[in-house]
């Protein structure tokens, strides 16, 4: 794809698509190529301003339209998606180094899926059944929008992650303020702009683009901003929490991940292999939930190596909008620099490379490409193995019984994502309930459902995206208790004071 230089700029706020206002130009290149895709400027506190103020001004008739009104409104958007999708795809794939078959067989149609799931979920708020509780009274549940949400999301799926923040925000009535990543934010423009197309109010969904330190840090402090939202790394989670903690403000934290992929001596050796593969080069390993550490049982130790590494040679690297290409660029050549540099930290300290460990060569050597990766002989305490490397690295070890394999898969300060390798419905179902993370998959790695929750234990956070759980997390519930007769003297009264005589006080 050769895109044209935007130059309508990449920010939305209040229903119009404009320029940031600072003094920084900010420039989106296809890494794998060095094309230039978009040219803006950054986004400025005073821009941020502007669009939660937008946000604000939307949110008392946002919050009470209708669940059905706004039903009918994400079903339009997602008709309005799908007719975009191939135009959407392509730019999905340029902006952020990913191949055309992933952004067109995965990243759209799972994110426009997401938008018809949300669209039926704003009429489906969940809450306990009225009833005379105290028998005095009649309790209910409202379950109320929160108000201006502050969102910031990750360059690695950014029309997937776009979406993943605005729209369980915005079925549940709220108002969003949204901040891609300056790296990957075409697509999110274009998801706000859709929406105002069909209907959705001017400032239900604003878009501001520029960086965490200055954009990210100024929406996350903003007083106007009622809930903070933030996909990312750990480290940076944490500084999130930390600031929207001094306001008392609702925090909605998924982070990082170091998944394992844990194989048992009854499992089916080829699908496992291929499963590994295919686990830990999605999106070129720039996923949180991807395959990093996989451990296999000894019986099944070496057959596995040698299948995977077999599989690793024969992927196909290549330009990212050739529909054969199966592992795209990394987002940059500064990533790509630091993936590198953790891989030959490794081999310093006794890991060996079976195959891939290095950059691309010859014309990938344009772009930030690195070759898919299979390491053997790491340390269980060793960086390439406790660290999140969010590259096409795998890193094989060994274990014996059972017990070490699941303590092993557990030796982690995260708790993402998981997957279990058996034959064995008992061995699954001790897999399912013993390791520590908040997706378990088995005989199967990565798959993700619109009506499913993703989110994590520990460091990698405690928040839910997508499904009805997550929809719930963007809400407040209210207690409603109104007296179930007219008469004034309630039973608990008589704990307090008494009052003489039967009639009303004088």
């Amino acid at each position: 794809m050769t895109a044209s230089v935007d130059v309508a700029g990449q920010q939305f706020i209040g229903g119009r698509r404009r320029r940031g206002t600072s003094a920084e130009e900010l420039v989106v290149v296809n890494p794998s190529n060095g094309e230039r895709l978009a040219e803006d400027v950054h986004a400025s506190p005073a821009d941020v301003d502007e669009a939660v103020a937008a946000a604000r001004a939307a949110f008392r008739s946002w919050s009470r339209t209708t669940p059905a009104r706004r039903s009918e409104l994400l079903h339009a958007l997602a008709a309005e998606l799908q007719g975009m999708s191939a135009e959407l795809a392509a730019l999905e794939s340029a902006q952020g180094g990913k191949p055309i078959k992933l952004a067109a067989g995965f990243d759209v149609p799972g994110t426009i899926d997401n938008v018809s799931f949300f669209a039926g979920a704003a009429r489906n708020l969940d809450g306990k059944a009225s009833a005379e509780y105290s028998g005095q009274h009649t309790s209910s549940i409202r379950r109320e929008p929160i108000g201006v949400i502050g969102s910031i999301s990750p360059w690695n799926y950014p029309f997937q992650m776009a979406g993943w923040k605005i729209l369980p925000a915005v079925a549940a009535g709220n108002t969003i303020v949204l901040k891609p990543s300056e790296l990957t934010p075409i697509t999110s423009v274009l998801f706000a702009e859709a929406a105002q197309r069909v209907g959705i109010p001017d400032g239900v969904i604003n878009v501001v683009t520029g960086h965490g330190s200055t954009v990210g840090s100024a929406l996350v402090a903003h007083a106007d901003v009622d809930m903070v939202s933030f996909t990312g790394s750990t480290a940076v989670g944490r500084q999130v929490a930390a600031t929207a903690a001094g306001a008392i403000k609702r925090v909605h934290l998924e982070l990082g991940g170091k998944a394992p992929f844990l194989v048992f001596d009854d499992a089916d050796l080829e699908a496992a292999a291929r499963g590994a593969v295919a686990g830990s080069l999605i999106n070129a390993g720039q996923d949180c939930t991807a395959a990093t550490r996989a451990y296999v049982q000894r019986r099944h130790y070496d057959a596995f190596v040698e299948r995977v590494a077999e599989l690793m040679a024969g992927v196909v690297v290549g330009a990212v909008d050739d529909p054969a290409t199966d592992l795209g660029s990394l987002i940059s050549t500064a990533h790509r620099d630091r993936v590198a540099a953790m891989v030959d930290r490794a081999r310093d300290a006794g890991a060996e490379v079976v195959t891939g460990g290095a950059p691309g060569t010859g014309e990938l050597a344009r772009g930030a490409y690195y070759q898919p990766t299979l390491l053997v002989g790491a340390a269980q305490d060793s960086e390439i193995v406790r660290d999140e490397v969010f590259g096409p690295v795998l890193v094989a070890l060994p274990f014996d019984g059972d017990d070490e394999g699941l303590a092993l898969a557990n030796d982690t300060r995260y708790g993402l994502a998981a997957s279990a390798w058996t034959g064995s419905v008992f061995r699954a179902q001790r897999a399912a309930a013993e390791i520590q993370a908040g997706c378990v998959w088995i005989n199967d790695h990565i798959p993700i459902i619109s009506e499913m929750p993703h989110g994590g234990y520990k460091a990698s956070g405690s928040a839910k995206d997508m499904s009805t759980y997550s929809l719930e997390e963007y809400t407040q519930l209210k207690h409603v208790m109104s007296a179930s007769a007219p008469e004034p003297h309630k039973d608990w009264h008589d704990l307090v004071v008494t009052v003489a005589g039967d009639g009303p006080p004088r």
